[in-house]
C-alpha cells in the first residue's frame, strides 16, 4: 500500500538539513531502486524552485510499504529526524487516484 510521509521542519532548518542531506537522499534512492518510491521532495519556504537562504519548511514522500507500522519506522529512521530537522512527521495511508 502507498503511504504519505509529510514532515514539518523546525524554524531555520537549512543549516541542519545540509549536512544530513546526502544520507537522506541515499535512503530515498534505495526506495526508488526497489520500485517503491512514487515521489519525494522538499517544500520551499518561498514561492521559488530554489529558495536560497529561505530554505524549506518540510518534505513530502509518497512510497509503498507493507504496512503503516513499516512506513512509520522508515520515517522515524530518517537522517533528518536524527539531525533535528523535523519537528513533526505525519505518516498516513495514501490512495493514488490520478494520474
Amino acid at each position: 500500500m502507498l503511504y504519505m510521509i509529510a514532515s514539518e521542519d523546525v524554524p531555520h532548518s537549512l543549516p541542519l538539513r545540509q549536512p544530513a542531506r546526502p544520507a537522506h537522499l541515499e535512503r530515498l534512492k534505495l526506495l526508488q531502486e526497489a520500485g517503491r518510491l512514487v515521489l519525494a521532495g522538499p517544500l520551499p519556504a518561498i514561492d521559488a524552485n530554489d529558495p536560497g537562504e529561505a530554505g524549506f519548511t518540510g518534505s513530502l514522500v509518497v512510497a509503498e510499504f507493507d504496512s503503516l507500522a513499516e512506513a512509520q519506522a522508515w520515517a522515524d529512521a530518517d537522517p533528518y529526524v536524527e539531525a533535528g530537522v523535523y519537528q513533526k512527521v505525519v505518516v498516513k495511508p495514501f490512495k493514488k487516484v490520478l494520474p
